[in-house]
């Protein structure tokens, strides 16, 4: 793969073989036509991604979002459990200590 660029348009040069050594990671099938068709598309997102690489990043925070979330959820704490005896008492099944329940899997 070559980028050409600098301060001009940015061009991404895939080639065909580049793109059928991927279509073979990818275990994908992929006829000549496809194989052509994808090389420019592949081009076309590698440009439009490289354009990224102008932006003037310097001084700009990293984040996850691009704007501020606000958790809607409360947090996890851990908390006492009710007594085992106390369970056991209520569920429609028991073996000794343990609930009884129907098989999922035979």
């Amino acid at each position: 793969m070559k980028i050409y660029g600098g301060d001009k348009k940015l061009t991404t040069n895939i080639t065909s073989e580049e793109i059928r050594h991927l279509a073979l990671l990818c275990r994908v099938a992929m006829t000549d036509d496809e194989v052509e068709l994808m090389r420019d598309q592949m081009s076309n997102i590698l440009d439009a991604v490289g354009v990224l690489n102008r932006v003037d990043s310097a001084g700009v925070e990293p984040t996850a979002h691009s704007v501020d979330l606000v958790s809607v959820m409360r947090e996890d704490t851990a908390e006492p459990s009710l007594p085992t005896e106390d369970i056991l008492d209520i569920v429609p099944s028991r073996d000794d200590s343990f609930v009884k329940v129907r098989a999922v899997l035979e």
